[in-house]
C-alpha cells in the first residue's frame, strides 16, 4: 500500500509540475516576508535574524523529526504536524520528500515551502562507522570567506575627529566561517569577524587574539545516554524563552499562528556574529530514564561595559554594551571589561504529547551593576548576582498545542506566558497567548513573545487566526492588547496600547503569488512640554500598508513588485513614508542574477521602511530606508562547480537634499553611499 501511495505521489507531482525540484537552501525571502514581524525597535536585526537563518540551514531529517523540530520551522499547522507524525507512525520512514504529497493536508505549495528546511536521510548512511570516518565522509563541510567595504570614507577614518574617536583599523570588513556537521550526530566549527575600522592585533590587555571576534564550538549528539554535549560557544532555548531564549525569537508579522510559540530546542551551537548573545563553556544533556532528561551548563565570558568609579573609589558597571564595535579608543575602553559567570540546570520530562521542565539559572558579574538613574529605569537590575527559577509545560491534544512557562527572579518579580495553537478545522487555525512580566523581573538571556524589547513591565493578550478558503486564497490576522504598568523609555507614564493586522494572500501557482497587508499600532509616547519638570505623553498611532506581487516568466525569470506605505500620528501631527520596489531575478544555471530598484520617501525616522534584500549565502540584509532617495543593488552568484560558489554584491544609495549620511564617527560626507561584498563558499 505504501509503495502504491509513493508511486501515485511522484506521478501526480510530475504531471502537475514538470520542473526542477526546489534547491535545498534556506529561503530567506520566505522567512522575511512571511515569518518575521515589523521592525520598529532600533536593534541590529540583520545579526539577530542571521542566527536563525544559520540554524535553519541544517535541514531536519523527516524520519527523526519530533513535533518540536517541526514547530521550529514555523511553516506547518498543528493539523499538518499531527498528520505527518501519524503517517510516519503508520507507514514507517519516508523514502522521499515527494511522499509528503500522500500526507493528509499537504499540497504542492506546502511541499515547496517546506522542502528547503527538511530532508530524508540516505538509508544507506549508518552510524555504525567510527565517528572519525563519519566526520571525514558524511559531514556537510564548508568554508565561507566574506569581504565587505563601504567605498566612501567614514569620518572615523579621517583626522576630523578627536584622537580617541579615530578608527585604528582598515575600512574592510572580514568574515570567515568553517563548519562540519551532520544533524543529530556531530558539529564543529569556528567563526571569525573583523568589523570595518577594527584592527587585527594580538593584545592581551584587550583580550583580542587576531580578529576582534572569535566563536568556536564542538558538539556531539545521541551517544547512548549522552544526548547532547557542546564545548565552546553555545546558546539555549527552553520553554517559551522567559529565562533562556537564545537570539532567534520572532515578532508579530505575516505569520499569525506559529510565531507565537517558542520551540523547546535545548542547547545549540552558537555561530552568529552577534557579540552579546552567546554563552561560552560547556553544556550537556543526559538521559536519566526513558522520560527524564537533565541539562547542565556552565559559561564564563567577558562582556563589554562602561566602568565608572564611585565616591568610595569602588568600580562599578554603569551600563552594558552590545554593539560589538571596537574601532577606536573610546570603544576599546569598554571591550570585555567585566567577567560574567552563567550556570544552571534544566530537568525535563518527555512522554508522547507531554513535555515539562524545571529550570534554575544564575548569572553573576565580577563587578556590581549600578545603572545611571533615570525616570524610567528605577526598577532595572542592580547588583552583582541574579537567580531565576522556573518551570514550563507543553501539551498537545489532538489538533491543539498548549504551551506555558512561569519564571521567578529570587527576591524580586515574576513573569509568565501561556497560550494555545489550535487547528479547529483543516482550513481554520487559531492562536491565543497571554503574558505578564512584572517590572522587577530580570533575565539577561530571555527572548519570548512580547511587545517591548525586554521581558519586563508588560501585560498583554494576543489573538491570531488564519483561514484557508482553498489552495489559492488565504486570509490571516491578529489583535494584540497590551499594557505597561510602569514607565518606559520615551514614555514616562503607565500606559496601554494595541496592535492589529489583516493580511490577504493569493497563491495562483508556484510562480505567481501576491499579498496585501495592513497593520495598526497604538502606543503612548512622550511629547514636548513647556515645563521642563513636567512630562507629558500622547497616543502615537502608526499604520503600515504592504502590497506585493511575485511572478515568474518561464523557468528563468522571476519578478517581484512591492509597495510599502506608512503614517505616524501623535499630538495632532501626522507624517508619512513610502517605498516602491522592483526586483528581477534571472537563473541561467551556473549563474544567478538578482537586482532591485527602489524609491523611498519618509518624513521622519518613525516612518522608516524596513525592507529585506537578497544577500550572499547565510547573510541577512534588512536595511531601513529613510529620508528621500534611490536604492538599488545587484547580486551575482556563480557556481564554479559542485564545490565552489562565488557571490558578488553591489549596493548603491543616493539621498536627496542631504550633504551628509549618518552621524558621528559613522557619518559620510556627501549624499551617495556604495557598498561592495564578495563571498566564496568552498564545500569539501
Amino acid at each position: 500500500m505504501k509503495s502504491l501511495l509513493i508511486v501515485i505521489s511522484v506521478l501526480l507531482i510530475t504531471s502537475l509540475h514538470a520542473q526542477e525540484y526546489p534547491r535545498k537552501e534556506v529561503d530567506l525571502q520566505h522567512i522575511a516576508d512571511n515569518l518575521y514581524g515589523f521592525q520598529d525597535i532600533d536593534l541590529n536585526y540583520e545579526e539577530l535574524y542571521e542566527n536563525l537563518a544559520q540554524l535553519l540551514s541544517n535541514p531536519i531529517n523527516l524520519n527523526k523529526a519530533t513535533a518540536e523540530d517541526l514547530h521550529f520551522i514555523k511553516i506547518l499547522s498543528e493539523d499538518q504536524i499531527k498528520n505527518l507524525l501519524a503517517y510516519r507512525n503508520e507507514f514507517g520512514n519516508f523514502i522521499s520528500l515527494y511522499e509528503l504529497q500522500s500526507v493528509p493536508g499537504f499540497d504542492l505549495v506546502t511541499l515547496y515551502n517546506l522542502a528547503p528546511f527538511v530532508n530524508v536521510a540516505d538509508p544507506s548512511g549508518s552510524l555504525n562507522s567510527s565517528l572519525w570516518r563519519r566526520v571525514q565522509h558524511d559531514g556537510d563541510r564548508y568554508l565561507i570567506i566574506r569581504y565587505e567595504r563601504t567605498l566612501q570614507s567614514k569620518k572615523g577614518f579621517t583626522h576630523e575627529v578627536d584622537a580617541d574617536d579615530q578608527f585604528h583599523g582598515s575600512p574592510d570588513k572580514l568574515y570567515v566561517r568553517f563548519r562540519n556537521s551532520r544533524p543529530g550526530d556531530f558539529s564543529f566549527g569556528f567563526t571569525l569577524e573583523k568589523d570595518a575600522g577594527e584592527k587585527i592585533t594580538w593584545s592581551t590587555s584587550h583580550h583580542q587574539y587576531g580578529m576582534d571576534y572569535l566563536s568556536f564550538h564542538a558538539q556531539l549528539q545521541n551517544k547512548g545516554r549522552l544526548k547532547n554535549i557542546v564545548l565552546g560557544n553555545y546558546q539555549g532555548q527552553f520553554g517559551q524563552g522567559l529565562m533562556l531564549g537564545g537570539i532567534f525569537g520572532m515578532g508579530k508579522g505575516g505569520e499569525t499562528i506559529t510565531t507565537t510559540r517558542r520551540t523547546n530546542l535545548g542547547i545549540l551551537p552558537y555561530t552568529s556574529v552577534y557579540e552579546a548573545g552567546y554563552l561560552r563553556g560547556v553544556a550537556a544533556t543526559v538521559e536519566l530514564t526513558r522520560h527524564f532528561f537533565i541539562t547542565g551548563f556552565y559559561s564564563f565570558t567577558r562582556r563589554d561595559a562602561n566602568i565608572e568609579i564611585s565616591n568610595e573609589d569602588d568600580p562599578f558597571i554603569s551600563s552594558l554594551q552590545n554593539t560589538g564595535l571596537h574601532r577606536n579608543n573610546n570603544e576599546l575602553a569598554k571591550r570585555q571589561k567585566i567577567g560574567e559567570i552563567n550556570f544552571g540546570s534544566v530537568v525535563q520530562y518527555k512522554n508522547k504529547q507531554l513535555e515539562a521542565g524545571l529550570m534554575v539559572n544564575q548569572v553573576s558579574f565580577d563587578l556590581p551593576i549600578n545603572r545611571s538613574p533615570s525616570v524610567y529605569n528605577q526598577f532595572n537590575f542592580n547588583g552583582r548576582k541574579n537567580i531565576n527559577t522556573g518551570l514550563y509545560l507543553n501539551y498537545t491534544f489532538q489538533n491543539a498545542s498548549f504551551f506555558s512557562e512561569y519564571a521567578q527572579t529570587l527576591h524580586a518579580g515574576y513573569a509568565y506566558v501561556a497560550g494555545v495553537l489550535w487547528s479547529l478545522t483543516p482550513k481554520l487555525d487559531l492562536s491565543i497567548l497571554h503574558r505578564k512580566f512584572e517590572k522587577n523581573f530580570y533575565s539577561f538571556y530571555s527572548n519570548t513573545f512580547a511587545e517591548g524589547s525586554t521581558t519586563q513591565n508588560e501585560t498583554g493578550t494576543y489573538w491570531g487566526w488564519k483561514y484557508r478558503f482553498n489552495r489559492k486564497f488565504t486570509t490571516a490576522g491578529y489583535v494584540d492588547l497590551f499594557r505597561f504598568p510602569w514607565l518606559r523609555y520615551r514614555s514616562y507614564a503607565p500606559s496601554n496600547g494595541h496592535e492589529w493586522l489583516l493580511r490577504f494572500s493569493y497563491q495562483r501557482s508556484r510562480k505567481v503569488s501576491l499579498f496585501a497587508q495592513v497593520r495598526e499600532e497604538s502606543k503612548e509616547r512622550n511629547i514636548e512640554s513647556d515645563n521642563p519638570n513636567l512630562y507629558l505623553t500622547a497616543k502615537g498611532k502608526k499604520y503600515n500598508y504592504w502590497f506585493q506581487c511575485d511572478y515568474g516568466i518561464g523557468q528563468k525569470l522571476k519578478l517581484k513588485t512591492r509597495a510599502q506605505f506608512s503614517s505616524f500620528s501623535i499630538n495632532q501631527h501626522t507624517t508619512h513614508g513610502m517605498a516602491l520596489l522592483q526586483d528581477i531575478g534571472i537563473d541561467l544555471g551556473r549563474i544567478e542574477l538578482t537586482a532591485r530598484y527602489a524609491l523611498f520617501d519618509t518624513d521622519d525616522y518613525d516612518n522608516r521602511q524596513y525592507v529585506y534584500e537578497r544577500d550572499v549565502w547565510l547573510a541577512f540584509s534588512l536595511p531601513a530606508y529613510y529620508n528621500q532617495g534611490v536604492r538599488n543593488y545587484f547580486l551575482l552568484e556563480y557556481k564554479l562547480n559542485k564545490q565552489i560558489s562565488l557571490w558578488l554584491r553591489y549596493a548603491h544609495t543616493r539621498y536627496q537634499h542631504q550633504d551628509e549620511i549618518g552621524s558621528g564617527v559613522d557619518s559620510i560626507e556627501g549624499n551617495i553611499r556604495n557598498d561592495v561584498k564578495f563571498q566564496a563558499r568552498i564545500k569539501f
